[in-house]
């Protein structure tokens, strides 16, 4: 699924970009141009992002 339309950015895009590091939007930003054009990206951009980071942040405890 498009996230952003304007920049032809996936959901698998921005999910890696996260499994590889990025946790703000800033980051995503910065990798992607989230919200650069329209804007109406960005919120589901950030629910993904936040999605992601509680994901691994319940592995990492489930870990330790």
């Amino acid at each position: 699924m498009y996230v952003c339309i304007c920049n032809q950015v996936s959901d698998k895009a921005i999910k890696a970009s996260i499994q590889e590091g990025a946790t703000t939007m800033r980051e995503l930003y910065q990798e992607h141009s989230i919200g650069s054009q329209c804007g109406k990206c960005c919120q589901c951009a950030k629910k993904l992002l936040n999605n992601e980071l509680l994901k691994i942040a319940e592995t990492q405890v489930q870990v330790a």
